[in-house]
């Protein structure tokens, strides 16, 4: 008997919104954090951390970041994820070639690096003088940083902390070349990776899922189709309410153990319990946007508005700010009002206070 859609909101929320624990142990478990640089009123990655990681601040992954088996890269979308998993897609080769020239310039910044242990951009720029460019938003930037960027990607470097948000660089050792019978299992582990940090999820959102993932590995893209085949036979399939959903093949939907609490949370846009706008709205029957790049008079929900969980339900949404000091905190309800519930008040008062903490802020 196929599992109701109360069944599958209840494990989607309760599968990853675990007791909490230690920061790598959150991660291991989550499998990849999405980053993002927008502070509203913190950084998604800190967001995400704060509900699965015991007395989490605001910084404490880039504070940590150093002394763990941790990497920066790109996964579906940039974030973190355990060294483990990152080395899956390398050696990674850019879909976009580089000229000979483009080669000499990153093999001289790469032994630069290399002398030097690790390296802030400027330091890079300084030195060699690689002049402006023109960046993806059409602003100008340093050439030396999209070079660093692209080495980066390419796996030549890795990101060895950060000073103050921005990437330090250091030598990443060359991964050795991937046997042609090794690449399928790569790409299932990967797509394990997706569906354990995402599941439940509708099929059309993990084949989207799966063409993101031909952009951390674009030397096996063409294999990526195959792989989702392949997974289609491997997970938990189940059609409810005429839409196909997946799940880890060791995970039971119906379990008893799918509770959500009674907390309220506040949710970054890149949370898993968010992220697929697909899903959201199959569990939550209201369309949920990030607007942060729409223009202000076009925006319907606010510039980064956090979707407000309680219990099993997405009721609403807040806007946070900080002023003077002080949490700034405006929060909106899909039926108009807040439930008429004295639970609710005193779970959000928790809510809000833990957020004051987070943030390192005065009661």
């Amino acid at each position: 008997m196929p599992p109701s859609l109360d069944q599958l909101r209840r494990y989607a929320i309760a599968r990853t919104l675990f007791t909490p624990t230690t920061l790598m142990r959150a991660i291991d478990r989550l499998g990849f954090v999405q980053a993002d640089p927008i502070r509203a009123p913190a950084r998604a990655q800190d967001l995400t951390l704060r509900h699965r990681v015991r007395a989490y601040r605001a910084g404490d992954l880039e504070r940590r970041y150093p002394r763990l088996p941790l990497e920066e890269d790109f996964f579906v979308n940039y974030g973190f994820l355990p060294r483990a998993h990152q080395a899956l897609m390398h050696p990674r080769k850019a879909r976009v070639a580089w000229t000979p020239a483009r080669w000499k310039q990153a093999h001289a910044v790469r032994e630069f690096v290399a002398a030097r242990g690790a390296v802030h951009p400027r330091e890079v720029d300084a030195h060699f003088a690689h002049g402006k460019t023109t960046n993806w938003f059409g602003g100008s930037s340093n050439a030396s940083t999209q070079l660093l960027d692209g080495m980066h990607y390419r796996g030549l470097l890795r990101v060895a902390r950060r000073d103050g948000g921005t990437r330090v660089y250091a030598v990443r050792e060359d991964a050795p070349p991937v046997a042609a019978q090794e690449i399928d299992a790569r790409l299932d582990a990967l797509i394990d990776l997706i569906v354990g940090t995402y599941a439940p999820l509708p099929a059309a959102s993990l084949r989207q899922l799966v063409g993101y993932l031909g952009n951390g590995v674009p030397q096996w893209r063409d294999a990526c189709r195959p792989a989702l085949l392949r997974a289609r036979q491997r997970l938990q399939c189940a059609r409810v309410d005429g839409v196909d959903w997946l799940w880890p093949d060791a995970e039971r939907v119906q379990s008893r153990r799918w509770q959500a609490d009674a907390q309220v949370r506040l949710l970054t846009p890149f949370d898993p319990v968010v992220w697929d706008r697909r899903r959201f709205e199959l569990l939550w029957g209201w369309s949920y946007r990030f607007e942060a790049y729409t223009p202000a008079p076009k925006r319907k929900l606010g510039y980064y508005a956090m979707p407000l969980l309680w219990r099993e339900h997405v009721i609403g949404w807040g806007n946070l700010s900080v002023l003077a000091g002080t949490l700034q905190a405006q929060l909106h309800y899909v039926a108009g009002r807040p439930p008429q519930d004295a639970a609710f008040d005193a779970a959000l008062e928790a809510e809000l206070a833990r957020m004051t903490a987070f943030l390192g802020l005065e009661g």
